[in-house]
């Protein structure tokens, strides 16, 4: 009998079922007998150990190597169950891990210049067949915008962009850095509905030169540009400035001096948002499975981490909003595109990281639905005079920005 590990579940799974089929003994089934629930299964005595021990970081280790098999459901499903469990709780022995892992994460919460070109590389270099598997047309690697809840991924990218661009109040002529501008596709937007001359950043270089291209194919060249840059190494000023999904790499030790660059960088009527990863609550360690093999060095900030670094900097907080359930919507969709072209992945990568990736997605569905993460998106000014005094400039520009895309698709399809 694996006692260890059926007295790490009991303490977890109270609500809901999960049955366990350990290594040579008998299986047995931890919680109330209600659902959701599902099934598991181990291949060795090892394995359920790692698991009773340290389960944050060898749930998805064990997954991936097939020695944590789904007897019933899918990973989601074990995922979830887990989350919404210890949503809120406080598991004794997760934890001390959790407590441990963030007095670490103290020592080392800098990313060196050097250090976060690899990091970059590290995920965002993978083939790009990959991508295209689960992304959507435009290669949107951020939270999507759910004007409705039935919004397919790509409707609801569109609308992300469009909703950026409202808050940034972009006037034609206007000069906007992106600062970490993934493949393009923001900075494509702001030219082609906003009439803006945009200079976007990476540290990718497979996300450069597909930008690149795609700059190239749209007949955008003379109003956007794109570099291999890091965001210290960027002078000038801009009219805005904009950074999608990219905070959450900074680092907090880096914290203050991001702020600062922006302050610097942009104008004194200036307007900046920060589009990132949240926290509810407080400061809390990443989860260190997503640490080693998915975003070395990456860290989800709270609130309470970053205002105090924007104070500095002398910026103000103009405008936040959170952005709740989005993100969660968002990784269903990519979850189900995912297992569509599983195949593809696998031919490409092998099954073990295919195993790697559905963990990845899953989790972080979950951390959205049940632990507290959501996403933030804080605009920035100098001066209090330079936005309208109410937020209604925002749904009159979104509006305005919808009937564009309704004319340029008219306007092509009337070319076709």
């Amino acid at each position: 009998m694996p006692v260890l590990l059926r007295h790490f579940l009991n303490g977890l799974i109270k609500s809901g079922s999960l049955e366990v089929f350990p290594s040579g003994a008998r299986p047995f089934t931890v919680g109330d007998g209600g659902e959701p629930s599902c099934a598991i299964q181990f291949t060795d005595r090892r394995a359920e150990t790692a698991l009773a021990l340290d389960p944050e970081m060898a749930a998805g280790e064990l997954y991936m190597d097939g020695r944590l098999k789904m007897v019933r459901g899918e990973i989601y499903d074990l995922l979830a169950l887990a989350a919404s469990n210890f949503a809120g709780g406080n598991i004794g022995r997760i934890a001390a891990w959790q407590r441990l892992r963030q007095a670490v994460g103290q020592l080392r919460r800098g990313v060196h210049p050097r250090r976060a070109r690899a990091n970059v590389a590290h995920h965002y270099d993978l083939d790009e067949r990959l991508y295209q598997i689960f992304l959507d047309r435009d290669r949107q690697y951020s939270c999507a915008y759910f004007e409705s809840p039935g919004l397919g991924i790509d409707a609801a990218q569109t609308a992300k962009k469009r909703h950026i661009a409202a808050k940034l109040a972009i006037e034609p002529g206007q000069k906007i850095l992106d600062i970490g501008c993934g493949w393009g596709g923001l900075a494509l937007y702001l030219a082609r509905l906003c009439g803006a001359d945009v200079y976007g950043i990476t540290l990718s270089t497979e996300q450069l030169e597909w930008a690149q291209k795609k700059t190239e194919r749209a007949g955008l060249a003379a109003k956007v540009r794109f570099d291999l840059r890091d965001y210290r190494h960027v002078h000038g000023q801009f009219d805005r400035i904009v950074s999608v999904g990219m905070f959450e790499h900074v680092g907090p030790k880096h914290y203050d001096a991001f702020f600062t660059h922006v302050a610097e960088l942009l104008a004194e009527d200036g307007v900046a948002l920060v589009h990132t990863i949240g926290h509810f609550a407080g400061p809390a360690p990443t989860n260190p499975w997503v640490r080693k093999y998915i975003f070395p060095d990456g860290h989800i900030p709270a609130m309470a981490e970053i205002a105090p670094a924007i104070a500095r900097a002398g910026l103000m907080v103009s405008d936040v909003e959170t952005l709740r359930e989005h993100y969660a919507l968002t990784l269903a969709h990519w979850r189900a595109r995912f297992a569509a072209g599983r195949e593809v992945a696998r031919r490409i990568y092998g099954e073990r990281f295919c195993r790697m990736w559905e963990f990845y997605l899953a989790a972080a569905e979950c951390g959205f639905r049940f632990q507290g993460c959501c996403v933030l998106q804080i605009q920035l000014i100098k001066r209090a005079d330079a936005l309208p005094i109410t937020r209604d400039y925002m749904m009159r520009r979104e509006a305005a920005l919808r009937a564009r895309e309704n004319l340029q698709e008219g306007l092509s399809d009337a070319a076709e």
